[in-house]
């Protein structure tokens, strides 16, 4: 076993922590019993980059129950959670982590993982495929395919199948409804307004709420700031979400007309330098920013150092900077994803869906190894209706069925 961790001694308290995730983690439980037992995964390596927290260590020793050896890392510096990383080396997992690596250090923690010649990547933002083509082309050889986590992730992923660099499959796992409509609205939404709530201690009925983006995940966060009495302001570049944000009765306008107007900052969009100095100009004193895109530069922190007068640090997780005499503008987690860096990230029930999909869609991969044509592979339909079916289930609820009548109805040609 390999590992580069902080502190093994933390270890009882990750404990505790996958405890608690596996007790709310219903449909993982059922795949660890069905994995002890069938084995799917014996004889593979698997190379994880994800936030690691409990939800993924949960994830990841269930992958191991199905006899894969794990090589874990991070997919964001200040994710990791040190306890939760001792947990699984004590677990005799791999793991290459820890909170508050330098970009230096994170970069060689993803090295370090993608050294074992693994077959299967489950990847979060792209990091590790990406890596892997340009430093480590030799060993791709070694890999059967992959699973892409998020929204961030699967743009990467098209834009090398396009360009033809891609050289295996990926399962674009942030596709599947059971994902997406979930993890993303629901799961996003709440978790956001954890981080921020827990970091700041302020009110949010009343104030203006800034959100950048209105994808799954931003629909999510807007509707979750109404929820808590904020007056929502979404800004986009598509006309045809602008058009749903005005009708699920948000305002919408540009960026720069935005800026004076709120109270906090959320970006979700998954692109670079949404708000800029330009914007900074513009806000009013005490504006609060924040980042849930998987990237950290959706705000642009590097512009926000240089035009700045002055810094502080005024509470973990926020810091300070004054834009001119008498106005300071205050940015939470140094902009980096503030539900998981300032946070415990998605609710473990909804996180319980989402890596339902990444098993089971690394299974699929194993399945159907020789076989295996498009790169870019969308989750199997009958994998995301088992996910929903499980957890209707679980959720206590029983829906109705088509009857023989009704399918002939509905297949008919004419």
């Amino acid at each position: 076993m390999q590992s580069t961790i902080k502190d093994i001694s933390l270890a009882p308290s990750g404990e505790h922590k996958i405890d608690w995730v596996k007790k709310n983690c219903p449909l993982l439980r059922n795949l660890e019993i069905e994995f002890s037992k069938t084995q799917p995964f014996k004889g593979y390596k698997i190379a994880l980059s994800i936030h690691l927290e409990a939800k993924t260590a949960y994830l990841c020793k269930v992958l191991a129950a199905g006899g894969a050896t794990m090589y874990i890392t991070g997919s964001n510096p200040l994710s990791t959670q040190d306890d939760v990383a001792a947990a699984l080396v004590k677990s005799g997992l791999n793991v290459y982590a820890w909170h508050g690596c330098t970009d230096e250090e994170y970069d060689q923690n993803i090295l370090r993982v993608l050294e074992n010649d693994v077959n299967i990547i489950i990847d979060d933002g792209g990091d590790l495929v990406h890596a892997l083509h340009t430093k480590y082309p030799e060993k791709i050889c070694h890999v059967i395919g992959g699973c892409e986590e998020t929204t961030t992730g699967i743009i990467r992923l098209i834009a090398m199948d396009r360009a033809g660099d891609l050289k295996f499959p990926m399962v674009l796992v942030n596709n599947a409804d059971c994902k997406h409509l979930f993890d993303n609205r629901y799961g996003t939404g709440q978790s956001v307004w954890d981080g921020i709530n827990r970091t700041t201690n302020l009110i949010v009925a009343g104030k203006r709420v800034v959100v950048a983006g209105y994808g799954w995940c931003g629909k999510g966060v807007a509707m979750r700031a109404k929820g808590l009495g904020a007056r929502v302001i979404v800004t986009e570049v598509d006309p045809i979400k602008a058009i749903e944000a005005v009708m699920d009765g948000f305002d919408v306008m540009p960026m720069k007309d935005a800026a004076p107007l709120g109270d906090f900052f959320v970006t979700v969009t998954g692109c670079a330098h949404v708000i800029t100095p330009e914007h900074f100009a513009l806000m009013k004193d005490g504006a609060i920013l924040c980042n849930a895109g998987h990237f950290d530069v959706e705000i642009d922190m590097k512009a926000l150092r240089e035009v700045a007068l002055d810094t502080i640090d005024q509470r973990q997780n926020i810091t300070g900077y004054k834009i001119s005499e008498g106005k300071w503008i205050y940015v939470l987690a140094e902009g980096r994803l503030v539900n998981l860096a300032a946070g415990d990230g998605h609710p473990a029930e909804i996180m319980d869906m989402s890596f339902a999909i990444q098993a089971l869609s690394a299974k699929y991969l194993i399945d159907h190894k020789d076989d295996l044509g498009e790169k870019l592979i969308d989750v199997p339909r009958e994998v995301d209706l088992e996910v929903a079916k499980r957890k209707l289930n679980y959720l206590g609820k029983n829906i109705d069925t088509l009857t023989k009548e009704q399918e002939e109805y509905l297949n008919a040609s004419l």
